[in-house]
């Protein structure tokens, strides 16, 4: 009895994923307008850059590379879901639309975090650890950071 009813569950769950494929995140990176970009207002030197592309890009652009598990139920979703709330929170794809204040702001909460070792977040450096962020990189972040802010805002 115990046998059947342990088949019936795995049944249902094989089924259940099976059927969960059907129901996928849009993976579409929207359009990039380059004069919009971080690149294209700002002086992004090439140690700042690597690290923005290895460690940030991935969810505050809209240059993400997506990998092999987004196209697999739930991982997709919970992917999907980072990815949009990246973007919302800091995407370097559409730096020029926001204003000073709004790009200060940006600026020393990146400083911030990476400090605190929430950025990258811990769940994607699980998979992705090349993205983790090496000795230097912080301070390199938030030195660029500093005098980005005090280019945005001389005294």
């Amino acid at each position: 009895m115990l046998k059947k009813i342990l088949k019936v569950v795995v049944i249902l769950i094989v089924v259940a994923f099976v059927v969960i494929q059907f129901f996928r995140p849009d993976f579409n990176n929207p359009p990039e307008n380059p004069g919009d970009t971080l690149e294209a207002s700002t002086a992004v030197p090439p140690d700042v850059e690597a690290i923005l592309s290895r460690s940030c890009a991935d969810c505050h652009s809209n240059r993400t590379t997506y990998p092999w598990y987004a196209q697999i139920a739930p991982s997709s979703w919970l992917l999907s879901s980072h990815i949009q709330e990246g973007r919302q929170n800091l995407n370097i794809s559409v730096w020029n639309t926001y204003d000073t204040r709004k790009k200060v702001r940006k600026l020393g909460a990146m400083c911030d975090e990476v400090q605190k070792g929430e950025m990258p977040l811990p769940s994607y450096l699980w998979v992705h650890w090349s993205a983790k962020l090496r000795e230097g990189d912080a301070k390199t972040l938030c030195d660029w950071d500093e005098a980005e802010i005090n280019r945005l805002q001389p005294q």
